[in-house]
């Protein structure tokens, strides 16, 4: 494990590195962030956008120049789900939408033309996007190259709500000096933790039971098989009570339980190694407040 710390290392320090301003700069850290660096490192490395949005290969690999083009397929409880194209093409992704749009649709569930977006998108969560990340991601989304690529609309099995709820307005920036809050705010609105690691009532999740899993969802490893969410309340019998947190910590960045045993790729673990060791030690710390619960 040594060589996976030392990588870990160089992994936080050039997550840390700023190349100037673009678009104003973000607070973080105190190290100057701009717009499309935060966004860009929420996109890829804690949202992980691309694990819904980006197409992959008969062996789970990411299709190289299709970043975010859309066209991944898996069913869920809702139904069959084709992951759209969010690059900035005009034709066949959102190179129409204004950043305020993207905005907008991220928090409020809807796109310019009024239309509902379905799960999995989890607009519960997103709703309690920043400000500014929220306009981080958008104005991330806009700089990227365009792809031309044209996928089919997902098709869902139950009715989608006709809103989220009211209209978000602001939203404002989470305490980075608290790491519980911080650590609540990455693992919800953002990396949305939470909503895989919560078992639903109907169309809406149980809150009552917020981290003891239990949810069926597709397994990537596998595509003809599923896969349930893990309990990961601290319940020391069957959720996470009993790792350390470097055990939590090699699940999240590594994919892999305190026996060895790998963690289905549905738990995108590859992206999550990107992240920087302050924000998954603040989903560490996080976890460790939730009510321990059985399945």
């Amino acid at each position: 494990m040594l060589g996976d710390h030392r990588r870990i290392a160089r992994v936080v320090v050039a997550g840390c590195l700023c190349i100037g301003i673009l678009f104003g700069q973000l607070p973080g850290n105190g190290v100057a962030q701009t717009y499309r660096e935060r966004g860009a490192y929420l996109v890829n490395a804690v949202a992980v956008c691309g694990n819904c949005h980006t197409p992959h290969d008969a062996a789970n690999a990411p299709i190289a120049g299709m970043e975010l083009a859309g066209g991944r397929e898996f069913d869920i409880e809702a139904g069959h789900i084709i992951g759209p194209n969010i690059t900035p093409d005009r034709e066949t992704g959102i190179g129409n939408w204004s950043v305020g749009q993207i905005v907008y649709a991220l928090r409020n569930g809807k796109r310019p033309d009024g239309t509902i977006i379905g799960p999995p998108m989890p607009i519960e969560f997103y709703r309690h996007l920043s400000d500014r990340d929220a306009e981080a991601i958008a104005v991330h989304l806009k700089s990227l190259k365009p792809i031309r690529h044209q996928v089919a609309r997902s098709r869902y099995t139950v009715p989608l709500p006709s809103s989220y709820g009211p209209t978000v307005g602001h939203v404002g920036e989470p305490d980075r000096g608290d790491k519980i809050v911080y650590g609540a705010y990455l693992a919800g609105p953002v990396a949305h933790c939470i909503e895989c690691h919560t078992p639903r009532n109907g169309p809406q999740l149980d809150l009552s039971r917020i981290g003891v899993g239990g949810r069926e969802l597709p397994d990537f490893t596998n595509p003809e098989a599923r896969t349930v969410s893990r309990n990961i309340t601290p319940d020391p019998e069957t959720g996470i009570g009993k790792w350390s947190d470097a055990d939590v910590k090699r699940a999240i960045l590594i994919g892999q339980r305190p026996d060895g045993t790998r963690l289905s790729r549905t738990m995108p673990s590859t992206d999550y190694f990107e992240m920087t060791s302050d924000d998954v030690n603040a989903i560490v710390d996080y976890l460790r407040t939730l009510k321990p619960l059985k399945p």
